[in-house]
């Protein structure tokens, strides 16, 4: 059995093909993918997200256990968590505590594309270099 697992969602400008409706709701968000599922993963989720001119989450949330983090890579928004509007564009990076009540929108006239993570609070049990371990071997590519 493999250590890992890949899958190709396509481009992120054609994430619109993907739309989350869980049944027995009434929401729907276009260009939003889970990828756990997808990729098997365990102990966090990972969304891919992109948002058209003048659309973005129509609804506040907040989680129960799950903090998360927002990682904007293309486009201008808004974002509100709790009573506090600012600004988000490229390279902003905004962690969130899950009793924060949260909504964005895109502000721009091109698509607002972001990655979404979250994992249980206190999830983590070391830093990543002290669970990191550097093997004997040759990369193929140096």
């Amino acid at each position: 059995m493999a250590n890992y697992k890949m899958k190709n969602i396509g481009n992120l400008s054609d994430l619109d093909q993907y739309i989350f409706a869980p049944e027995g709701t009434s929401l729907r968000i276009e260009g939003k993918v889970f990828l756990g599922d997808l990729i098997g993963l365990s102990s966090m989720e990972v969304s891919l997200n992109k948002n058209s001119a003048g659309t973005g989450m129509g609804l506040f949330h907040r989680h129960n256990n799950h903090e998360e983090v927002y990682i904007f890579i293309g486009g201008k928004g808004e974002m509100m968590v709790d009573d506090e509007c600012f600004s988000v564009s490229e390279g902003t990076v905004v962690s969130i505590k899950p009793a924060a009540r949260r909504a964005w929108w895109n502000t721009g006239n091109t698509d607002l594309t972001y990655i979404v993570m979250q994992a249980p609070v206190g999830g983590m049990k070391s830093s990543a270099l002290e669970d990191g371990e550097l093997l004997e071997g040759k990369v193929p590519w140096s």
